[in-house]
């Protein structure tokens, strides 16, 4: 056996000759798996970068299959909401018809001719709402009611009528003018516009009188139980309360034993069939909860300000008697405030009318994080359309009427709260290009916690109501049907305009000094 030698790595190999029979020496076979063992590495190497490339491809792939079924199934659960909308919307139409029937059998045939008028009235609100945008349980009237059929409403109605119009500045006639497009040699061009402004008018004289207070205030007490007294002596009004009110103006003195309030929470849902009026003493606060009481139709609203900002509240107490008697002869000009409709999908729903709510909210639905450290991750959806993804503090989706409340707050825009629409606004989000947005009202805006979410989320509805929405949860949102109607002081415009100036302050700065440098 030759001797061995030493290889330019310093490592010994032993090189022998081939046996005679043609066979390797155990240390010669041994050297040549070693080479065929780095050459396969070096192949799995290449092979391994090319299966990391096909599998990349691959997740890709699966990426936007997921994305494509997440944006089906977000248009799937949006229809399904607005189907139950409509369903919940005939159903509380047809108690409403139901509570408003006659009882007696000597009825049988008006009854007959009042289900034809209820009929073409509700033809008219489809047909009213679908053109103007507008939704109210009252038909905005352009013309006078045959006299039949309006005996008949008189005849068999419980609580005050009022007829809601369009009022056009410098015109005295209170018809709509509609917006007049045309459409000539290739332009299009609006004729004419009205200003939008809403007025009530009453046709019956309104008899009952709902009043809402703000809790544990001395002064809030004392000027609710002279407004009753007044109310009853001087206008004859039947009064309703809350129980809790009922108890402090008894305890005070048995002359107010005539007030009225309710027992079990079913007579709210009724309120509105008994209610003309709804008076609030208080701040926006005791608005908002005047609102959640009323989960269909809202009587009109007069609030008066005994809080500390007061967006919604223009009427000053100390002349509560001038104003009441203005707006109990009427016309009165008011705001259509709108309200969202929530609900809530949970990701074990069997399908998708299987849903919490729905909940209404008129100032704004906050998503939030809660007490969790991690950012919040939410995936948005605007009708069958992906929006974006939420990655920050939280999401805001307001009513033009919360414009000023935390939307605000959070750098959403001031909007006049007659502009129907839905404001985006994110919660300090983690990048420097989210700006918020203002959606069209038709819209239904879907908000999902994704599966790869490192927490929950958690959603309150005007501050209150909150609830945990878990990995794969939904919270779908639309414009309720059902909008708040406020009286105003002056008129929509004006009162948005004070309550920012007196409220915020908007833009209140020094003049400018008029003896400083001038152009010549």
């Amino acid at each position: 056996m030759a001797p061995s030698k030493s290889n330019p790595t310093g490592d010994a190999s032993v090189s022998c000759p081939q046996p005679e029979n043609g066979c390797l020496s155990s240390v010669s076979l041994l050297s040549s798996e070693k080479a065929v063992q780095e050459l396969l590495e070096e192949s799995s190497i290449q092979e391994t970068d090319d299966h990391l490339i096909e599998f990349s491809e691959a997740m890709r792939t699966v990426a936007k299959a997921l994305r494509r079924a997440a944006e089906g199934k977000a248009s799937a659960q949006a229809e399904a909401a607005e189907w139950k909308r409509k369903y919940e919307l005939e159903r509380v139409h047809n108690l409403h018809l139901e509570h408003k029937g006659p009882s007696s059998r000597e009825n049988n045939g008006d009854d007959e001719r009042i289900k034809n008028l209820a009929t073409r009235s509700n033809d008219q609100s489809e047909q009213c709402c679908g053109s103007n945008g507008i939704w109210s349980h009252e038909v905005l009237q352009d013309g006078e009611c045959d006299s039949d059929s309006k005996s008949l409403l008189n005849k068999f109605a419980r609580k005050a009528s009022f007829k809601l119009s369009w009022c056009s500045k410098g015109d005295q006639s209170d018809q709509h003018k509609h917006d007049i497009v045309s459409f000539e040699r290739g332009n299009i061009t609006t004729a004419e516009r009205s200003s939008k402004q809403i007025s009530l008018k009453w046709e019956t004289h309104p008899q009952t009188v709902l009043i809402l207070t703000k809790p544990n205030s001395t002064s809030v007490r004392v000027l609710c139980a002279q407004m009753v007294r007044w109310l009853r002596e001087q206008k004859g009004l039947d009064i309703y309360v809350e129980p809790r009110v009922r108890v402090e103006l008894v305890t005070e003195s048995s002359y107010y034993n005539f007030v009225h309030t309710w027992k079990e929470e079913t007579e709210i849902m009724l309120l509105h069939t008994k209610v003309d009026l709804v008076v609030t003493l208080g701040g926006d606060g005791t608005v908002l909860w005047a609102a959640s009481m009323f989960k269909g139709p809202v009587p009109p609203v007069v609030p008066f300000s005994l809080g500390s900002l007061g967006f919604m509240t223009p009427f000053h107490s100390e002349r509560y008697r001038d104003y009441l008697d203005s707006l109990l002869k009427g016309p009165i000009s008011i705001t259509l405030r709108h309200r969202l409709q929530c609900h809530v999908i949970r990701e074990t729903a069997k399908n998708e009318f299987e849903t919490e709510g729905p909940i209404l909210c008129l100032n704004e639905v906050t998503i939030d994080r809660g007490i969790s450290s991690y950012l919040t991750n939410l995936e948005c959806y605007c009708d069958s359309s992906f929006v974006t993804c939420v990655q920050g503090d939280g999401l805001i989706l307001s009513t033009t009427s919360g414009s000023t409340a935390y939307s605000l707050a959070a750098g959403g825009s001031m909007v006049h709260p007659q502009v129907p629409g839905i404001l985006f606004t994110p919660i300090c989000p983690h990048s420097l290009s989210f700006r918020p947005l203002i959606l069209p009202e038709h819209v239904t805006l879907r908000v999902q916690v994704p599966f790869n979410s490192r927490s929950h989320a958690w959603a309150s509805f005007d501050g209150k109501d909150r609830k945990r929405l878990a990995a794969g949860d939904a919270l779908v949102c639309s414009m309720a049907p059902w909008p708040v109607p406020t009286a105003c002081q002056v008129d929509s415009t004006n009162d948005f305009l004070t309550s920012i100036h007196d409220g915020l302050h908007w833009n209140l700065r020094k003049t400018q000094s008029f003896d400083g440098p001038r152009d010549i």
